[in-house]
C-alpha cells in the first residue's frame, strides 16, 4: 500500500475524524502539562476579559452616576490587579505556546526524517522531492501551529462566549436574550464566509506557485528563450497567469468586503437592541445605568470571540488533512524489509550487530529471476539467470530509458525479485541484513550529490572513521587531489548546498573519492562519466582501471568506448537483455551492440576531428 492509498483510507469519514486526531496523542503526551497550563491560563485570561465590562459598570454606578470618588483608589488597585493578571497570563501563555509549537513540530520532523531513512529505494524512485518536503516541513509546521495557537483560540473564545452569556443571563435574562439572539447568525455567517474565503485563498496560493514557476523559468531559461525568440509567448503566458491571480484576489477582497460590514451590522443591531430595551428598563427603574453599560460593552465585543471561534474551528478541522498526510507517510511500510530472524542476528540500520557480519567476497548469482517494478504492469525480467564471480566487471549498455539500472537495483537489493533468488556468496541475500550488503557497495551516480560542508567532510562520508591521510589517499586515487589543493582552503573548502560551489566534473571526482574511501567489495558506476569533460573522464578512467581490480563491478555505460575491457557486457533494449558477451564476442556477432558501438565510434571520431 502506497502513501496515496493510505491517505484515501484515512480520509474515509474525513470530517472531524477522532481516529485521525488520536494519531497525534503520542506526540502530544510529552507536552500535556504545558498544554494544560496554557488552557488554564486562557481560562484566567477569559475571566479577566469578562471582568472589564463589569468593572466599567461598577464605576458608572458607584463613581460616575453619584458623582463621588470614595473608594476609587481601591477600585483602581483592583483594576490594575486584573490588568497585571492578564498580562502575566499572556506572557506565560505565549512562552508555553511557542514551546509547544516548536517542540511538537520538531518531534514530528524528527520522526518523519527517521522513518524516511527506513523506506525502500522504490519510494524515492516514484515520489517527487517536493511532496516529501511538503510533508516534512509545511504539514508539520501547520500541525504544531494549530495545537499551540488555534486550540488556545478555540478554548479562550468558547470560555469567553459561554462566560459572557452566563454573566448576562445572571444579571438580566431579558437583556441577555437581546444580545444572544445575534450570536448564532454571526457564527453561521462566519463559517459560511470562511469556507468561501479559504477556498479562494487556496486557489490564490496555487496560482502564486505558477507565477513563481514562470519567474524561475523566465530567469533560468533566459538564454534559451532569446535563442528561440519566444519572449512574446512567455510574456503572454505570464500575463494570463497574473490575470487569474488578479481575478482570484478580487473575489477574495469582495467576499471580505461583504462579510465585514454584515458582521458590523449584526454587532450594531445587538447594541441597538440593548440600548432600546435597556434604555426603557433604565427609565422604568428596573436596572441602573451601570448595568446597561455592562450589556452595551458585551454586545460590542461578543462578535469578535464568536468570529474567532467559528473561524478557528474551521481551520482546526481543515488541519485534519495535514494530519492525514503526515500519518500516511508514518504508516507507510518499506517494501523491502529484513525478517525478524535476520534483525535478531544482524541488527538494524540504527543498531547494527557488526560482530555477526560475515565478510563479503562479492560472488553474485541471479537464479531464475523474474522481476516487475511495483508500479509496473509487465515483467522486466523473466527467468533470467547470471553468475558473476567475485572480481568480475559487468558492463550494462543500452539506449536511454532501456532499463539498464534494473539489474543493478536487484544486485544492490534496492528492489527484490518478484520470483527467483539473488545469491551473495552462495546465500540468498534476504538471509542477511540490507545494511550488511549496502555497507559493502560503492555507488557513483551520473549526477552526484554532495552534502553541505567541506570537501573533506563529503569524502569522509565514505567511511566516517577515516583519517585525514586516508582521505587524501582516496582523493589521489580518484584524481581529485590536484583540483582540491588548488582551491583556496584545500580540503576544507566549502562545497555549498548540493555541491553548488563545484563544477559537475569536480563533484564527480569528490563523489568518486568518497566511494574509493569506502573500499567496497561491490562497485557500481552509473554512467559516471557521461556528464563530464574528457579531461576529467580520463582521470576517472585511470582510477577505475586500478580500483576495479579484485572487486565485483557493475558499469552502466553511456560511452561504449569505456567498457571494452569489461569481463561481461549485457545489452539491454526495452527492458530486456537481448545480448551478452565480451566486447569482441558482441562485435563478432554483428548485432545490436555492434551497431551501437559503430555509430558511437563514428560520432566520437568526427567530434575529435572537428575539435582539432
Amino acid at each position: 500500500m502506497n502513501v496515496e492509498q493510505i491517505e484515501q483510507k484515512n480520509q474515509q469519514g474525513r470530517f472531524a475524524s477522532l481516529k485521525t486526531w488520536a494519531k497525534l496523542l503520542p506526540f502530544l503526551k510529552p507536552y500535556s502539562r504545558s498544554m494544560a497550563l496554557i488552557l488554564s491560563l486562557m481560562l484566567v485570561s477569559a475571566g479577566c476579559d469578562l471582568a472589564y465590562p463589569l468593572l466599567s459598570g461598577y464605576a458608572v454606578d458607584h463613581f460616575v452616576t453619584p458623582r463621588q470618588s470614595q473608594g476609587v483608589g481601591w477600585y483602581a488597585l483592583g483594576y490594575m490587579a486584573v490588568v497585571l493578571a492578564q498580562m502575566l497570563c499572556t506572557m506565560i501563555f505565549a512562552r508555553s505556546a511557542l514551546k509547544v509549537e516548536m517542540y511538537l513540530g520538531r518531534d514530528l520532523k524528527k520522526r518523519l526524517f527517521t522513518h524516511l531513512q527506513t523506506l525502500s529505494f522504490s519510494y524515492y524512485n516514484t515520489t517527487p522531492v517536493g511532496t516529501i518536503m511538503a510533508r516534512v516541513m509545511s504539514d508539520t509546521n501547520r500541525i504544531g501551529s494549530v495545537f499551540a495557537w488555534s486550540l488556545v483560540d478555540i478554548f479562550w473564545s468558547a470560555a469567553y462566549v459561554i462566560g459572557c452569556m452566563g454573566v448576562m443571563l445572571f444579571l438580566n435574562w431579558r437583556l441577555a436574550l437581546l444580545v444572544i439572539v445575534v450570536v448564532p447568525a454571526i457564527a453561521l455567517l462566519t463559517l459560511y464566509f470562511q469556507k468561501k474565503i479559504l477556498a479562494i485563498n487556496r486557489q490564490a496560493r496555487k496560482v502564486n506557485a505558477e507565477i513563481t514557476r514562470h519567474y524561475n523559468e523566465g530567469i533560468s531559461g533566459a538564454k534559451t528563450s532569446k535563442t528561440l525568440v519566444i519572449e512574446d509567448k512567455n510574456t503572454a503566458a505570464f500575463q494570463e497567469v497574473t490575470q487569474r491571480m488578479r481575478r482570484t484576489t478580487v473575489r477574495g477582497v469582495l467576499l471580505n468586503a461583504v462579510y465585514v460590514p454584515i458582521i458590523g451590522f449584526l454587532t450594531a443591531l445587538a447594541v441597538a437592541f440593548v440600548l432600546t430595551g435597556g434604555g426603557s428598563m433604565v427609565l422604568w427603574g428596573d436596572i441602573g445605568i451601570g448595568e446597561l453599560t455592562v450589556f452595551v460593552n458585551f454586545a460590542l465585543v461578543i462578535a469578535d470571540p464568536v468570529q474567532t471561534l467559528a473561524r478557528t474551528i474551521s481551520n482546526f478541522i481543515a488541519t485534519q488533512a495535514n494530519i492525514e498526510r503526515v500519518s500516511a507517510l508514518l504508516e507507510l511500510r518499506p517494501e523491502i524489509t529484513d525478517t525478524p530472524e535476520v534483525i535478531e542476528k544482524y541488527g538494524t540500520s540504527f543498531a547494527p550487530k557488526r560482530e555477526n557480519w560475515e565478510p563479503l567476497v562479492g560472488h553474485i548469482t541471479f537464479e531464475d529471476i523474474t522481476f516487475r517494478y511495483p508500479d509496473g504492469a509487465e515483467n522486466v525480467l523473466e527467468h533470467f539467470s547470471l553468475d558473476v564471480p567475485a572480481g568480475t566487471t559487468v558492463a550494462i549498455v543500452g539506449e536511454t530509458g532501456a532499463g539498464k539500472s534494473t539489474l543493478v537495483n536487484l544486485a544492490c537489493r534496492f528492489f527484490e525479485p518478484t520470483a527467483g533468488r539473488v545469491l551473495i556468496d552462495g546465500r540468498d541475500y534476504r538471509e542477511r541484513s540490507q545494511l550488511w550488503l549496502h555497507s559493502s557497495i560503492g555507488y557513483v551516480l551520473q549526477t552526484p550529490h554532495l552534502f553541505s560542508g567541506s570537501i573533506r567532510e563529503n569524502i569522509r562520508y565514505g567511511r566516517l572513521d577515516a583519517t585525514d591521510e586516508e582521505i587524501v589517499a582516496a582523493a589521489k586515487l580518484a584524481g581529485a587531489h590536484d583540483f582540491i589543493t588548488h582551491m583556496e582552503h584545500g580540503y576544507d573548502s566549502d562545497v555549498g548546498e548540493g555541491g553548488g560551489q563545484l563544477s559537475t566534473g569536480e563533484k564527480q571526482l569528490v563523489s568518486f573519492a568518497r566511494a574509493v574511501l569506502a573500499d567496497p567489495r561491490i562497485f557500481v558506476l552509473d554512467e559516471a562519466t557521461s556528464s563530464i569533460d574528457t579531461k576529467t573522464e580520463a582521470l576517472i578512467q585511470e582510477a577505475i582501471s586500478t580500483l576495479l581490480e579484485g572487486r565485483t563491478s557493475f558499469l552502466i555505460a553511456h560511452r561504449l568506448s569505456t567498457i571494452r575491457k569489461a569481463d561481461l557486457i549485457l545489452v539491454v533494449k526495452a527492458g530486456k537483455i537481448i545480448e551478452r558477451g565480451t566486447h569482441q564476442q558482441l562485435m563478432d556477432l554483428g548485432g545490436y551492440y555492434a551497431t551501437l558501438y559503430s555509430k558511437q565510434f563514428e560520432t566520437e571520431t568526427a567530434e575529435t576531428l572537428l575539435g582539432q
